[in-house]
Order: C-alpha cells, then structure tokens, then sequence
C-alpha cells in the first residue's frame, strides 16, 4: 500500500504521534481504513488544498461538508478578520448571535427558537436532553449507522469511525449509559412499528439523520422518514431530525420536510459555521422553552455563540443564493455520471455511485447500501486501492469508505476535468476483474 502523504507529511505525523494520541484528533483522519500514513495539510482555496510537501489536491472532503463554498472563501474571511479584530470571545451577548439565528430561521420556519453551541455533538446531545425533559421519558430511538456525536448515549451501532474501525460501541460507555438508546434497522418501517408497539409510551424521541451520511450515503425509503414521524406522532414522542450534515448542505435550510418528516427539534453544524466550529438545536417554542433560563432543561456553553464563528456563519449563508445550489447540483450530477461511465469503460465491477444533491458516496460492492449492515459489507480494501490512486493523481477522497464525498461551489470546470482524468486513470489500473 502506497505511503499516503509525502516526506514532509510523514515526518509531521512522526512529530505528532509523540504528542497527540494516534498522531491526530479524529479517528478518520489517521488513514488506518486506508493505510499509510496521513496528509498534512498547509493551506487551501477554493477546490483546492496544498500538503505540505507542496503538493496541490482537489479537495472532494472539504471539511466533512463544511466547506460548501471552497475553502478561504474571501467574504468569510473577510468577515473572520473583521471579527476577530474586535475580540475573540467574550463569554457574553453580542449581537451576531442573533444575526445569524434570524438567518437560520428565516430559512427553517419551524424553528422557533433556537441555541448555538460549539458542536454538532453537542447540538445533539442538547436536543436529545430537552426532548427528555419536555416528555418526562427516557428512552431514545435512533437507527443503526447513525452517526449523531460522540456523546456516549448515542454511540451505539454508530457509523462514521467507530464503523471504520469494527467497533459497534466505544470503550468506556457504560451499559447502564446505552441502556435506554433503541437501536432499530434504518429503512425497515416494519421493524420500527413492531417496536414502537411494544414501547411506545416510554420513548422521548426518534433521532434520524433525513439521509444517512455516515454509513457512505444511504438515502430513505420512499416513506420510511414520513411513517417514522408518524409513529412517533402517535406515541407522544418527539422528532429530532439530525441536520448537522444536510442543513443548509443541500438546500437553503433544512432538507427534512421534503422527505414528509415533521420534527420537533433539529440540529445544525457543519455549514453555518462556514468552517468554523459551531453547533445549534432549535425548534418548537413550548419545547424550546423549557431550556434555561426559561426552563429546567439547563445546557450552557463558554463559547457558544462565538462571535468569530457567528460571523463566519452569517457570511456563508448570505452567499448561499439559488444559483448556487442549482450549480452544486450540476456538478455534482456530472462528476457521478463521469465516474460511472469511467468505471464502466474499463471494465470495473461492483463500482456504485449513489448521490443526494452535492453529497456522493462511492462503493465498492454489490449494490449502494441501504442499511448499516449494507454498508459495513462494503469491499474496504478496492476503496483503499482506490483512495491511494485517486491520491497520487492529486485527488483527495475521504479517507474511508463509509464516509461521504462533498463537492463545494469552488469545485468549477478545471477542477471536475482533473478529477474525471483521475478517475479513468484509477479505473485503468484496477482494470477489468479488479
């Protein structure tokens, strides 16, 4: 297996690994679902990153989804620099919190009200909190594959790394912790009425990211997101919809109603942030008010509302117009119709490519996934080969399979033809019975 990064990156990851545990402080960046030895990177703009070897990639990660607009984009870092001129935290009121806050719920009219925090963690961990406190129940549904933070209620059959690393739940999280997380099958509305059947009078609420970007990219059955609202109307419980991935990422606001879900509460990151970091729950008003101060729901934050973050987010989403979407769209639809007819040309079996607006999720297997266990089945080691190919033609993928592609506004016509060229190159190699 090829070593990933350059001499540079390779002697930076050396440095690092005698400091911070495993040489990085996210599991999936350590390249061990892919081998070798991680990128390091020195700067970006637009598509494109520089490691610090000084080589250029296009970047296909873009922050997990954050980058929506490229990276360095000059209105949010003008704004950055405006800010962070004035003072970088200042652990009180100011008024860019609900600046952007205006933003957000001009954009998702069912968010009453809404609290920033620093992550999408812990947007998650607050909502699931509230919904607790505003039933009087305690259990939580959500669907396996489901990645909604490391909070440690809900790493249960979580997705993203703990999948990459064949760990169903984290060490060190009690079972008496899990113990009123429900685990139920994602797309199986069957299982989830049999279940709901038998509990339904306990359960606080249904968390569920609108579509699954944690396990590579699943999308929801035709009707499972609307039965599962429904199932949860009827029981008393609450609807968290986990938009920290798709909010603002595939359209203006939250993508959940289209798909017939109605929730109670939602959660953002990623986007609003515009890179930086940043986290928000909100929704109903007799649900959102029983936080504190006006409620006995307490969360609190030192930097929650970071003045920085706040005016990197209302940046970003000023520059989210519709012509921007329809551009993300475009591309997007035409990187996936590359890749497959690239895949088909040389011959490449088993080669899918499933896409939900700029979200794509490449596939080595026999089919896209539509489950966690789809996704846990997918064949690793051709993505690896993959990844590496993709990586020496200058092309930087997720450096696991059961992650998500983004593509960004940046990604415009020069950075799509290096990226096809790279693909039929990869294809080439792995060649037909690959």
């Amino acid at each position: 297996m090829p070593a990933g990064g350059g001499p540079r990156s390779r002697r930076a990851f050396r440095r690092a690994e005698r400091h911070l545990v495993g040489g990085v402080d996210s599991p999936v960046r350590s390249f061990r679902a892919v081998g070798g030895t991680p990128v390091f990177f020195a700067r970006g703009r637009g598509p494109y990153l520089w490691d610090v070897d000084g080589r250029r990639y296009v970047d296909l990660v873009g922050s997990w989804g954050a980058a929506i607009l490229g990276h360095a984009p000059p209105a949010v870092v003008l704004a950055v620099r405006a800010t962070a001129g004035r003072g970088l935290s200042f652990g009180a009121p100011s008024v860019l919190e609900h600046e952007l806050a205006e933003r957000i719920r001009s954009a998702v009219p069912t968010v009453d009200r809404l609290r920033f925090v620093s992550s999408g963690t812990e947007a998650v961990m607050s909502a699931v909190r509230v919904a607790r406190g505003f039933t009087g129940r305690a259990r939580v549904v959500k669907f396996a594959g489901g990645y909604h933070g490391h909070s440690d209620g809900l790493l249960a059959r979580a997705g993203s790394g703990v999948a990459t690393a064949a760990i169903a739940d984290s060490a060190g999280v009690p079972p008496s912790v899990v113990a009123d997380t429900v685990v139920l099958p994602y797309n199986d509305l069957a299982a989830a009425r049999r279940r709901f059947e038998e509990i339904g009078p306990t359960i606080a609420a249904v968390v569920v990211e609108p579509v699954a970007a944690n396990m590579n990219l699943v999308p929801p059955a035709p009707g499972f997101l609307r039965g599962i609202g429904r199932l949860a109307a009827d029981a008393g419980a609450l609807v968290i919809a986990d938009e920290v991935i798709t909010g603002f990422r595939l359209r203006r606001g939250a993508v959940h109603p289209e798909y017939g879900l109605r929730a109670d509460l939602v959660t953002f990151g990623k986007v609003i942030g515009g890179g930086m970091p940043v986290g928000a729950y909100g929704g109903r008003g007799e649900v959102m008010e029983t936080v504190a101060p006006l409620g006995p729901v307490y969360q609190a934050g030192t930097l929650a509302g970071n003045p920085v973050s706040m005016a990197a987010g209302a940046a970003t989403l000023d520059a989210l117009t519709p012509s921007l979407y329809r551009r993300l769209e475009r591309t997007s639809r035409d990187l996936a119709a590359a890749w497959t007819e690239r895949a088909v040309a040389a011959g490449v079996p088993d080669f899918h490519l499933a896409r939900v607006g700029s979200l794509l999720g490449v596939v080595f297997g026999p089919g896209s996934p539509r489950t966690y266990d789809d996704a846990v089945a997918v064949d690793r080691l051709r993505y690896a080969r993959f990844f590496h190919a993709l990586l020496r033609e200058g092309v930087y993928l997720p450096p696991s399979p059961l992650e998500t592609t983004f593509v960004s506004a940046a990604t415009g016509p020069a950075a799509v033809d290096a990226v096809v060229r790279a693909v039929a190159r990869a294809f080439r190699g792995m060649g037909r019975g690959a």
